[in-house]
């Protein structure tokens, strides 16, 4: 290793600290003349020192609590509240929206959302903040399930509770979170990740909140929950219940089909999170299979994440990663590099295996690449290869319904550039001069499709039946094909 790549202890006293955050206090209102002065007035004077603005949002009430909100801030000096009045009532989520694009704007690094009735205790505001200031989440919610009982003590009707609680486990169930509770809205949120997710597409009704965790959820986007209090009061609740929770079911299945390609909603166009595959019939278990018995020396070539090529290392192989970000699992080296440029020429030696996965479909010249791939194989090596199938079944049904949508992830994958057939596939590699030596199969990747409340037996049973339709009729079932190529004669 070169000694100037080499990390260098620095003395405490002359690390640098991290620079303090920017916070903001956003407070949404609504016919709140009577609550707002008292939320105002529990903001610990400690967060009001702190932050860097304090603004409200009043949706178009229909009585005073605009003039309010420009009252305190003309008795009190206070010169960091800022009150704003929506010409139209904007609703719920509307409100949000306008406030987190506010927020976004004005530089802020993180908002906090109160509810100007005082639902929600603004004196909780400083653990609220402590995860976000220290860049250990991306959103913190406050929950009031996380202390047995403390919601029903706290004036919750019985009726609400038994909803709270069933509707969040069925999220939690379909989703795979482990939410203590989905429907609080007293919410923290990093503005950088707000920027990673279109929440301007949200509803601008009430189950904007559960768009929102879903967003989230889909970006792999840290939530952090923290206990709160409990407090009903005499307040005016908006919220038509059963209406509330038809679209907050809605907004769950909408976001399944969306995953499963089978409907279309903007709201959910997250850019994703890759994660390993980790069934036994999925591809990367199925490369790992290919890689064969440790040590040999692996080039991962399009390594992500480098969770794979970590998985190699930890049985103990050599795992050489090429990427144009750096992997966030440990690999035994890494070159930072465009792939679609080649792979670089100064990286040393040659391997035994060159891994191709779910690759050659990202690249303008796959042929390239493989050439490449060629020069720094072994003697006897191997290339590995996993392709989607552009021809699997939900392709064929999708383009017979006279749609070609393009999805965050699966075979429409929008940063696919080519698209093969098993039988495409090997004409380019024979025209790269490689010859394939295996080939296999991959079912649908039922893990991440199908709802977490399906359980592991029904997946696992799906899954098997599935990788026996694709070894009975590959070019209809198959998912991905997955090659093992060598040199002729190796």
């Amino acid at each position: 290793m070169n000694i100037a790549t080499l990390p260098i202890a620095t003395p405490p006293s002359e690390r640098t600290q991290p620079a303090q955050k920017k916070i903001a206090i956003f407070i949404v209102t609504y016919n709140a003349a009577s609550t707002l002065r008292k939320v105002l007035d529990r903001i610990p004077e400690s967060v009001w020192d702190k932050v860097a603005e304090v603004f409200v949002f009043d949706d178009s009430s229909q009585d005073d609590t605009f003039l309010v909100g420009m009252g305190y801030k003309a008795l009190h000096s206070k010169t960091k509240l800022s009150v704003f009045r929506n010409e139209k009532n904007l609703g719920y989520g509307g409100n949000q929206i306008r406030g987190y694009k506010y927020a976004i704007e004005q530089g802020h690094d993180i908002v906090a959302l109160l509810h100007g009735d005082g639902q929600y205790a603004p004196e909780a505001l400083p653990e609220l903040l402590a995860p976000l200031e220290a860049g250990e989440a991306d959103a913190v919610f406050g929950s009031r399930m996380m202390t047995p009982g403390g919601a029903l003590k706290g004036g919750m009707p019985m009726y609400k509770y038994v909803g709270n609680k069933m509707l969040s486990h069925f999220e939690n169930a379909m989703l795979g979170t482990s939410l203590s509770e989905f429907h609080s809205g007293y919410r923290l949120y990093s503005c950088k990740a707000l920027q990673q997710i279109p929440f301007d597409k949200n509803t601008h009704e009430f189950h904007f909140d559960t768009q929102i965790i879903i967003q989230f959820h889909a970006a792999g986007l840290r939530i952090v929950e923290k206990p709160i209090p409990s407090y009903y009061g005499d307040e005016i609740c908006h919220v038509n219940g059963m209406k509330y929770a038809k679209d907050v079911v809605k907004s769950v299945v909408d976001y399944e089909l969306h995953e499963l390609g089978l409907q279309h909603h903007p709201e959910y166009e997250v850019p994703p999170a890759y994660t390993m595959k980790r069934s036994a019939l999925s591809s990367h278990t199925q490369l790992l299979e290919l890689v064969g018995p440790p040590p040999r020396r692996v080039l991962d070539v399009g390594c992500g994440q480098g969770e794979l090529g970590h998985m190699l290392k930890e049985r103990g192989h050599y795992v050489y990663g090429v990427d144009w970000l750096p992997p966030r699992f440990e690999l035994s080296g890494f070159t930072q590099a465009d792939i679609s440029q080649g792979i670089p020429k100064h990286i040393d030696g040659t391997f035994d295996v060159v891994l191709l996965a779910d690759v050659l479909e990202h690249m303008t010249e796959p042929q390239k690449l493989l050439q490449d791939a060629k020069e720094r194989l072994s003697p006897g090596g191997s290339i590995l290869v996993s392709l989607p199938n552009a021809v699997h079944w939900s392709m064929r049904a999708t383009v017979a319904a006279g749609r070609f949508d393009y999805a965050n992830k699966g075979i429409l994958d929008r940063g696919h550039l080519r698209f093969f057939t098993q039988s495409s596939a090997q004409r380019m590699f024979k025209d790269a001069g490689l010859e394939v030596a295996s080939r296999r199969t991959t079912p649908v990747p039922w893990e991440n499709v199908l709802p977490q409340a399906l359980g592991s037996f029904v997946r696992d049973k799906v899954e098997k039946a599935d990788y026996f339709l694709t070894r009975l009729r590959p070019n209809v079932f198959a998912y991905q094909h997955l090659f093992e190529l060598r040199l002729p004669n190796s």
